[in-house]
């Protein structure tokens, strides 16, 4: 049965449904959600995080350069899943970096913002213990509070949180992914880990009928899916071979491992035919036969995802690079928002 926290809990103490976690089943299967169980990665990012962080720091004389990175970290590499505050931090290192965005910058009478004011957020977080997202960035707030650039930063986040639910809560979950999500539950104790805030995921699996299938759901501001899975997992002591993540980002092998776990990957690009091939995999899971599933699927899964940026190879062309992902973000502006800018090379 599904146990909701309230807005005063997640504000007091994030971490009370990881400490108060009651084990109903020798296995435990811990699930991402924004690329994994909806197609709703590209969505998010495209239509929401990047324009609007564009918008707010006056960026769109470098939208192509910043469009790029952006979407480096976020969605085509092994930072794919990460938090949106680390990855502003590494958005804005690699574009204050290159001399091909500084020139452009300059040409647009452009200012690129310094990381600084993020990584201080940053540090905060990892000095205090805490996740990221709105109530540690209240406290770092409350901290600084004629810090502009803090407040600016929390502006976009706060936007950027009522603005997704517009895009979100349109995209319909995965085929079979609710077939997958009825055998998990029967077999498993199902739990959500995701860097999306805790109320935009209640509104996900709430609004497309899936969330009494998990147990509990873990957000940002209950720390890293790593920390989330180590805490369930130490509550119900589970064995390692009996806990199963299942992920589409480079984090979410890693936080398996981090734990010891199982891991089973939706590639992105595949994601559907994944999801066919699941009842069988986690048949070999349950079964402590997966040794050899996993290898196999970790394979194909780690091609997708490079890590080395485009724009460090030695044949980079921006406009080639830019023109890689054009046909989604086109798809996704005529679908969801065909009046916004977007520049198109």
């Amino acid at each position: 049965m599904f146990e909701r926290i309230s807005s005063q809990q997640l504000m007091e103490d994030p971490e009370i449904q990881l400490k108060n976690f009651k084990k109903t089943k020798e296995y435990l299967v811990a699930i991402d959600t924004d690329g994994c169980i909806a197609d709703n990665m590209n969505g998010k990012q495209m239509l929401v995080f990047h324009p609007m962080y564009m918008e707010f720091y006056q960026l769109w004389g470098i939208e192509s350069y910043f469009r790029e990175v952006a979407e480096y970290y976020n969605l085509f590499s092994v930072h794919r899943g990460c938090n949106r505050f680390t990855a502003i931090s590494l958005i804005l290192k690699s574009l204050n970096s290159r001399g091909d965005v500084k020139k452009m910058a300059e040409k647009t009478w452009t200012k690129i913002p310094s990381a600084m004011t993020v990584d201080h957020y940053l540090e905060f977080c990892k000095s205090e213990h805490c996740g990221f997202g709105t109530p540690s960035l209240e406290r770092f707030l409350e901290k600084y509070p004629f810090d502009f650039d803090i407040h600016k930063l929390y502006g976009w986040s706060q936007q950027v949180n009522k603005a997704l639910p517009y895009v979100n809560l349109k995209i319909q979950p995965f085929e079979n992914v609710k077939q997958c999500l009825e055998i998990m539950s029967e077999n498993a104790d199902v739990i959500v880990v995701s860097q999306t805030p805790y109320d935009d995921l209640l509104r996900y699996w709430e609004s497309h009928g899936i969330i009494n299938y998990v147990r509990i759901i873990c957000g940002q501001e209950m720390g890293s899916k790593s920390h989330h899975i180590e805490m369930v997992k130490n509550a119900g002591s589970y064995h390692d071979e009996k806990v199963l993540v299942i992920g589409d980002a480079y984090g979410d092998l890693k936080a398996a491992k981090q734990n010891n776990a199982c891991f089973y990957p939706v590639i992105p690009g595949k994601e559907n035919q994944s999801w066919v091939k699941f009842p069988e995999a986690f048949n070999s899971f349950l079964s402590l036969n997966y040794h050899q599933v996993e290898n196999n699927m970790i394979e194909e899964f780690s091609k997708t995802l490079p890590d080395l940026p485009p724009w460090e190879s030695p044949d980079y062309n921006h406009q080639q690079s830019y023109r890689q992902h054009q046909a989604i973000r086109k798809a996704l502006y005529e679908k969801y928002n065909p009046d916004g800018k977007l520049v198109v090379l």
